[in-house]
C-alpha cells in the first residue's frame, strides 16, 4: 500500500469521525465516535473534519488521475 492508500484510508476515518460526531451531538445529545475522546469540539467543527477528509480523499484522487495520464 502507498502513500494514495493511507491518504485514502485517513480520508475515509476523517469523514465517518466527523459525520457520527456531528450526528450524536446534533440529535441524539451525547457523543459518538473516537474523537471527543481526543478533542473536545464544537458542532460545527465535526463537519470541518468531514469536510477536510473529503478534500484528502479528493487530493489523492486527482494525483492518481494525473499519474494515469
Amino acid at each position: 500500500m502507498g502513500m494514495r492508500g493511507i491518504f485514502n484510508i485517513v480520508g475515509v476515518i476523517a469523514i465517518i469521525q466527523g459525520v457520527v460526531g456531528f450526528v450524536g451531538q446534533m440529535w441524539f445529545d451525547s457523543n459518538w465516535g473516537f474523537l471527543h475522546r481526543l478533542v473536545d469540539l464544537p458542532l460545527w467543527a465535526y463537519l470541518g473534519v468531514a469536510a477536510a477528509g473529503l478534500v484528502v480523499l479528493l487530493a489523492a484522487d486527482s494525483t492518481k488521475k494525473r499519474e494515469d495520464r
